[in-house]
């Protein structure tokens, strides 16, 4: 067989926590203890064996990089201490760059010495469109306490659209519908690469209804209950601090969701509905309970990934640290810039709230290229795994 290694590929990987790829010496262990392999698609052995190979194309279309949930039961096992957890990682660190778009963008958000840049994108953007609302001014402790933080870019006498609303959608939006159709384009040539290296035929296809009902949502349901996850023995607090980061986005996607509709469709027609919710009201209660689960997984992850770089199991790098300080930046301000308002103090508050706005763009904008993105490459990855094992998939 002919091998044409990418050796920049291997470089890269070795830059980005795989640097003890070539003490593996393909003893099978992280095989035979990793308890999401399974028998006939074992791994990471053949991951392992590419990566030294530099099989870079093998690999960006593998299905088994994003199945593996890292949780450590092959790095600790490895009786050379080549950590295929740190190795499989560094893989997708390099996939999410690969299968990115714009790729400025996804080679920008790939280190650290990137990071000015990284906030500073989104904190000239929400500061100049501060400037341009013409609402650059500090409000006095009886209107905060009146308005917080909805009247931060304004306001006009159009009373259809808020122009407070009108700001953040124009910043939001954009930011997020970059990042979906960054990552719709990403999983949709990571399904055909997936497709193509399995030997699947494209001709037989399932209905969108089929899709989703056979394959997308049952992963969506496996990834909620965090089944995987649980079957991790070595690191099984990881579910301490995943668990509770979903299900806080999730409370907190709800509250916003809430927050918009009473105040800028039913206020429209009830004006006492504007103005902040009460410390009292169920959906006040669910989204600081969502603020503190976040802040809370974030630490467990914190000090996880911490712990397991003391010990020698795990090597730091910025592809895992970026995540866990943008989710720590998003909780922490976010609950922070209420605690001000609850205490009166409208200028630490803009401030907190400015902080908070750019770290929510950052995450919106930089989800794709982050380790953020296995919520939709895993996802995506699950959903071929039950494909490839289907009728859909066995006809030639």
């Amino acid at each position: 067989m002919n091998v044409q290694p990418d050796l920049e590929f291997i470089k890269y990987l070795q830059s980005a926590g795989g640097d003890t790829l070539k003490k593996c010496y393909q003893c099978a262990t992280c095989s035979v203890v990793c308890p999401l392999s399974k028998d006939d698609k074992p791994f990471p052995r053949k991951e392992m064996i590419w990566s030294q190979w530099g099989l870079k194309d093998n690999l960006v279309a593998d299905a088994d990089i994003f199945l593996c949930h890292q949780c450590g039961d092959c790095s600790a096992y490895c009786p050379r201490g080549a950590k295929p957890g740190d190795v499989l990682g560094a893989i997708r660190a390099y996939a999410y760059t690969f299968y990115g778009w714009p790729s400025g963008l996804a080679k920008l958000a790939t280190s650290a010495k990137n990071l000015p840049i990284l906030i500073g994108i989104p904190a000239v953007i929400i500061f100049v469109m501060w400037m341009l609302s013409g609402a650059m001014h500090i409000p006095t402790k009886e209107h905060f306490a009146s308005h917080g933080y909805q009247q931060f870019f304004g306001t006009w006498d159009f009373k259809w659209y808020a122009k407070n609303i009108f700001f953040i959608v124009l910043i939001m939006v954009p930011a997020a519908g970059l990042a979906v159709f960054s990552a719709f384009k990403g999983v949709t040539k990571l399904w055909r690469s997936m497709s193509a290296s399995a030997g699947i035929n494209p001709s037989f296809r399932p209905s969108a209804g089929q899709f989703i009902s056979s394959f997308l949502w049952p992963s969506i349901v496996e990834i909620i209950k965090h089944n995987r996850f649980r079957e991790c023995k070595v690191n099984i607090d990881r579910v301490r601090g995943h668990l509770p980061i979903m299900l806080a986005f999730i409370g907190l996607f709800i509250t916003t969701c809430w927050s918009l509709l009473k105040n800028d469709v039913l206020g429209l027609f009830w004006p006492s509905l504007h103005g902040p919710l009460p410390i009292y009201d169920p959906i006040k209660i669910m989204a600081n309970v969502s603020a503190i689960a976040l802040i809370f997984g974030a630490y467990v992850l914190w000090t996880n990934r911490a712990k397991s770089e003391s010990e020698g199991s795990g090597t730091g790098t910025f592809y895992d640290w970026f995540l866990i300080w943008e989710i720590m930046a998003v909780g922490v301000t976010g609950f922070g810039a209420e605690i001000l308002r609850w205490l009166g103090l409208p200028t630490i508050g803009y401030v907190v709230y400015f902080l908070h706005l750019v770290s929510v763009m950052m995450l919106f904008l930089y989800m794709p290229y982050t380790k953020f993105a296995h919520i939709v490459y895993r996802t995506t990855a699950l959903a071929f795994e039950r494909y490839r094992e289907s009728a859909f998939a066995l006809q030639k």
